[in-house]
C-alpha cells in the first residue's frame, strides 16, 4: 500500500500541471483588455487551448499504445515547458496564442495519458475516488491561476510572470516522474486504428458519456470564462480585481472534489450526479437574475462545488464500461474535453448578440441540461 502512494504521488502531481488549461479563463481578461479585443474574438482564446482535444486525443491515444503512458505524460511535460516560456521572452498577441496553442498540445497528451497512469498504480473500486483525487490536485492548481496572474501583475508589474512560475513547476513534475519507477503493461505491437476509437461510439452508453464529457467542460470553461465579465459587467469591477470570481469557483470546486473524493467511495456514482446536477442547475438559473456581487461569488462558487465531480464519475463510468480498451476510452473522452473550445465562443457570440453576459449564461444552461439528462440516465441504468 505504502509503495503504492510513492509511486501514486508523481503522477497525482501531473494533474497540478493539468490545472494550467484553466488559467486560460482569467488570461481571457488580460489578452483582451492588452490588446482590444472585441467579446467575440476574446472568446475564441479558450479555442486555442481546448481545440486540440478533439484533434490530438485520439491520435495521442495510439500513440499511448506504443510509446506508453509514462513517455507520453513526459512528452507532454517538453511541450508545456516550451509554451509557458514563449510570452515571457517576447510579449505580444501572436505568442500567447502559440503559448496557448502549445498548453492545449501539451494538455491534451497530459490528459489522455496520465488518467490510464493512474490506473497503474491504483486499483479496483478506489478508481473513481483516485481519479476525483486528481481532479483535487487540478482544482488547487486551478484556483491558484488568478492568484497567480494577480501576483505578477500587482507584485512583479506584468501578469506575463505567471508564465515562468508555470514552466518551473511543469520542470518539477517532469523530473519527479522520471525519478519514479512505474510498471505498465507492455506496449500493444499493433495500435488501434482511429476509425476503431471511434466505431465506439456505436456503444449507446459510450457515446453518452462522451458528450456528457463535451458539455462538462464546456460548463466547466464557460463558468471560469464568464466569471471575471459577470463582476465586470453588473458590479463594476476592474479587470485586476474581478479574478477574484475565478478563485472563487475554483477554490469550492477544489472543496466539492475533495468532498467528492471521500463521498465517493462510499455513495453510488450515478446517485450523487443525480443530486449535484439538479442543484447546479438551480443555482445557474439563479445567477441568471442577481446583481449583487456577494450573490454572484457565491452562487459561482456553488456552481464550482457541485460541478466539480462529474468529470471523473463520467470518465470513470466510461473506463468502467469497456476496461480492456482503456487507452482508446482515455483517448476518446478526452477528445470530448473539446467542448471547452466549442462552448465559449458560442457564449461569446451570444453575448455580443444579446449585449450582456446573459447570453453567456444561456449557453451553460444548455449544456446543464444535458448533463442532467446524462445523470437521470446513468442513475437509471445503476438501479
Amino acid at each position: 500500500m505504502n509503495k503504492n502512494f510513492t509511486k501514486a504521488l508523481p503522477v497525482l502531481f501531473g494533474f497540478f500541471v493539468m490545472g494550467f488549461c484553466d488559467v486560460v479563463g482569467i488570461s481571457t481578461s488580460y489578452v483582451k483588455q492588452d490588446f482590444n479585443l472585441s467579446e467575440t474574438l476574446a472568446g475564441f482564446i479558450p479555442s486555442m487551448v481546448f481545440i486540440w482535444f478533439l484533434l490530438l486525443s485520439i491520435p495521442a491515444a495510439m500513440a499511448m499504445n506504443k510509446a506508453g503512458r509514462k513517455n507520453m505524460v513526459q512528452v507532454s511535460n517538453v511541450i508545456t515547458f516550451i509554451g509557458m516560456l514563449l510570452p515571457f521572452i517576447s510579449y505580444n498577441f501572436v505568442t500567447c496564442m502559440f503559448a496557448f496553442v502549445l498548453l492545449g498540445i501539451g494538455n491534451t497528451i497530459l490528459q489522455v495519458s496520465l488518467n490510464p497512469l493512474l490506473t497503474n498504480v491504483v486499483k479496483g473500486d478506489a478508481l473513481t475516488s483516485s481519479l476525483t483525487a486528481g481532479q483535487v490536485v487540478k482544482a488547487v492548481s486551478s484556483f491558484c491561476g488568478p492568484f497567480i496572474a494577480a501576483f505578477a501583475a500587482g507584485t512583479l508589474g506584468n501578469w506575463k510572470y505567471l508564465f515562468p512560475i508555470f514552466a518551473a513547476v511543469t520542470l518539477l513534475s517532469g523530473l519527479w516522474l522520471l525519478a519514479t519507477p512505474i510498471r505498465e503493461e507492455a506496449p500493444e505491437s499493433e495500435a488501434s486504428s482511429a476509425g476503431a476509437v471511434f466505431g465506439l461510439l456505436k456503444d449507446s452508453r459510450i457515446l453518452l458519456l462522451f458528450f456528457g464529457i463535451f458539455f462538462v467542460v464546456g460548463v466547466d470553461v464557460g463558468v471560469n470564462t464568464v466569471s471575471p465579465k459577470l463582476l465586470i459587467e453588473r458590479a463594476g469591477w476592474a479587470v485586476e480585481k474581478a479574478g477574484l470570481a475565478s478563485s472563487v469557483y475554483f477554490v469550492c470546486r477544489t472543496v466539492g472534489a475533495l468532498a467528492g473524493s471521500v463521498l465517493l467511495a462510499r455513495i453510488d456514482d450515478a446517485k450523487y450526479f443525480v443530486y449535484n446536477i439538479v442543484a447546479a442547475v438551480v443555482a445557474l438559473v439563479l445567477l441568471f437574475f442577481v446583481k449583487g456581487t456577494l450573490p454572484m461569488l457565491v452562487l459561482i462558487g456553488l456552481i464550482g462545488f457541485l460541478c466539480s465531480s462529474i468529470f471523473p464519475i463520467i470518465y470513470s463510468a466510461a473506463m468502467k464500461a469497456r476496461p480492456e480498451k482503456a487507452n482508446e476510452i482515455s483517448g476518446l473522452m478526452i477528445t470530448g474535453v473539446s467542448g471547452g473550445a466549442v462552448i465559449p465562443p458560442c457564449m461569446g457570440v451570444l453575448a455580443d448578440l444579446i449585449g450582456s453576459q446573459a447570453g453567456s449564461l444561456i449557453v451553460i444552461g444548455v449544456c446543464m441540461a444535458y448533463l442532467a439528462f446524462c445523470a437521470f440516465f446513468l442513475r437509471r441504468l445503476a438501479s
